[in-house]
């Protein structure tokens, strides 16, 4: 990893006694060190008790099994795979510079950072045409978006992240072209995944195409959301002189449900749009990125698991009540499945 922060006397390998030729070791110092294991842990750690709050809350408690929220919990799914799967690993890589867990690893990680990541944005865009049909048009909502029709979202949101990463990883298709260069890369304690312009252009459509549908559904929702509270503003202001605190009422309900969309779309793009741009740039330009670049783009992209939970669950006072209830330990009560955590859904 290039950096200026640690600057050895003499070279360092990733494996001092490999007989067939070893990675070069270019770590951190100790205090850099310790600050992005911290860093990263605490990344890792929310993506899995997070996203396992949200699943554990949806799946255990009665009131909360509906269409969107099992949605919901399939996003947890996905992220949690992520925090599981990906950024332990992940960490040691980034820090040391060095990959420790095998070649045979080495290739599933790098199936795993892709299937679930994508099932992740995939699982967003579905989100966002969730509440899209929920508040432009909310009488028939519940008779076009069923629970088969929600499984039927899960279901590609998992199957075709998995069939890409599949036919990218395993039919050697993203090293086409690039075979010297993933020669040079297969040293022991490496584990780097090199990608050829198709596939990285792929890539990158993968990541624009859902966050496009993502702006778009979401800036309508946004108009739709201020139009009907003018409508209600107005319609109390005729039925009411004296409606200063009705109004009030309504002013904030639009400033927090403007604030919510807001958070969620700068969030995702900005956990994702560096990752994509210079991955895309990187393979036009002859893979000039520097490692420690690179590496802060995919933790930025690793991150949006971490804060999921954050946007579309903490937000609402039913998640706030079931992680009191989860943690208190009545959870395991018996009536625990059927309590009323709130009379606000989704």
């Amino acid at each position: 990893m290039t950096s200026n922060l640690s600057q050895p006397d003499t070279v360092q390998f990733c494996y001092e006694n490999h007989l067939n030729g070893s990675c070069v070791k270019t770590p951190y110092s100790l205090g850099p060190r310790l600050i992005l294991y911290t860093m990263f842990g605490f990344g890792a750690v929310l993506a899995i008790f997070g996203n396992l709050l949200v699943m554990i809350s949806i799946l255990h408690f009665k009131q909360l099994h509906s269409p969107t929220n099992f949605l919901i919990a399939s996003l947890a799914c996905a992220d949690f795979m992520v925090g599981v799967t990906v950024m332990p690993f992940s960490i040691v890589r980034s820090v040391e510079s060095c990959w420790y867990f095998g070649e045979s690893y080495c290739q599933f990680h790098s199936c795993f950072d892709v299937s679930f990541c994508l099932a992740s944005i995939y699982h967003l865009c579905f989100i966002s045409l969730d509440r899209y049909i929920a508040v432009t048009d909310p009488l028939v909502y519940p008779t076009k978006f069923t629970v088969s029709v929600s499984c039927i979202c899960i279901s590609i949101s998992w199957i075709l992240p998995l069939t890409y990463s599949g036919a990218v990883f395993y039919t050697g298709a993203n090293e086409n072209g690039l075979e010297e260069l993933s020669s040079a890369l297969n040293c022991a304690g490496g584990c780097q995944i090199v990608a050829n312009q198709n596939w990285v252009l792929i890539d990158f459509l993968s990541f624009f195409i859902p966050t496009l549908v993502m702006i778009i559904l979401y800036s309508n929702i946004f108009l739709v959301a201020r139009q009907q509270a003018k409508k209600i503003e107005n319609t109390g202001s005729k039925t009411d002189s004296s409606s200063d605190s009705y109004k009030s009422r309504v002013a904030k309900r639009e400033r927090k449900a403007a604030k919510t969309l807001g958070i969620t779309v700068i969030a995702f793009m900005i956990s994702w749009l560096p990752y994509s741009i210079d991955s895309l740039i990187d393979a036009f330009m002859g893979f000039i990125t520097p490692t420690y670049i690179y590496e802060t783009c995919c933790w930025c992209a690793y991150y949006n698991s971490a804060m999921n939970p954050l946007i579309y669950a903490l937000f609402y006072p039913w998640f706030r009540k079931a992680i009191k209830v989860i943690v208190s330990g009545r959870v395991f009560k018996d009536s625990s499945g059927s309590m009323n955590l709130s009379s606000e859904q989704m």
